[in-house]
């Protein structure tokens, strides 16, 4: 069953075509990683999944329901959230804080109960036990009070990807969740991503390592100047001409 589908979604900038005609399905669990050459139409093409831009044609449906042109909030609260290629964080606020923001669409108070100390804690008494468990999961669990602005990038990005978790999206959009992250960030945030897809939540990512694409991914979709040009597993789009041609070389790439 689809939890997401896009359907012949094409997207223009003036003259230039971004995305064509792009029909793809989603089905519900695991992870599926949209791959591609620099201007493929990626990020795009997350952009209208998640409201930020709206298809010139075409449609999107997500649990069945269309949700084509809908402002990116009301997306997000139906259970479609996404981190960004630039960390997007509140600097000023702690670690903590920034993920009681994400938990905020599971407050019956809002945005306002989930950072109010105590009478947040009071009406949501689950508030700050989640958002410290994702802490601990994230790997920043000791960072926990520390304002989000002092940490370093890598632990940034951590903490964007903990703060949407914090949503229980049933669909998470990560746009490059490893850039900039060391060898032992990126083993955390891979024991992160399964942790999480083994829970039964989808999530769906854009990524250029593909060391750690073909290693955490179930099925693999690659986009070039903006056509979908293979779907299948990772070992399957491994091997694919298309794909061979268009990205990973001219011969087939080997991946540890």
């Amino acid at each position: 069953m689809s939890l997401l589908r896009l359907n012949a979604v094409t997207h223009r900038f003036g003259g230039l075509v971004a995305l064509e005609a792009v029909t793809l399905d989603i089905a519900a669990g695991g992870v599926t990683a949209i791959i591609g050459p620099n201007g493929a139409g990626k990020t795009t093409l997350f952009n209208v999944i998640s409201g930020f831009a709206s298809p010139s044609e075409g449609s999107v449906h997500f649990g069945g329901e269309a949700i084509t042109g809908l402002a990116p909030h009301i997306i997000a609260a139906r259970g479609l959230v996404r981190t960004f290629q630039l960390v997007q964080l509140f600097e000023t606020l702690t670690v903590l804080e920034n993920v009681k923001v994400g938990r905020h669409l599971h407050t019956n108070g809002g945005l306002l109960n989930a950072l109010t100390p105590f009478r947040g804690r009071a009406m949501e008494p689950d508030v700050e036990q989640t958002a410290r468990d994702l802490l601990r999961k994230a790997g920043l669990e000791s960072q926990a009070e520390a304002l989000a602005g002092a940490l370093p990038y890598g632990q940034k990005r951590l903490l964007e990807i903990a703060r949407a978790l914090a949503a229980e999206p049933k669909l998470l959009l990560l746009d490059e969740p490893a850039a900039g992250l060391s060898h032992v960030e990126t083993a955390r945030l891979s024991d992160l991503i399964r942790t999480v897809a083994a829970s039964g939540m989808t999530v769906l990512l854009i990524e250029h390592d593909m060391g750690f694409v073909m290693t955490i991914a179930d099925r693999v979709a690659v986009l070039d100047f903006g056509k979908l040009i293979a779907t299948g597993t990772p070992r399957e789009v491994q091997r694919d001409p298309d794909v061979i041609a268009a990205y990973l070389g001219t011969t087939e790439a080997s991946y540890a």
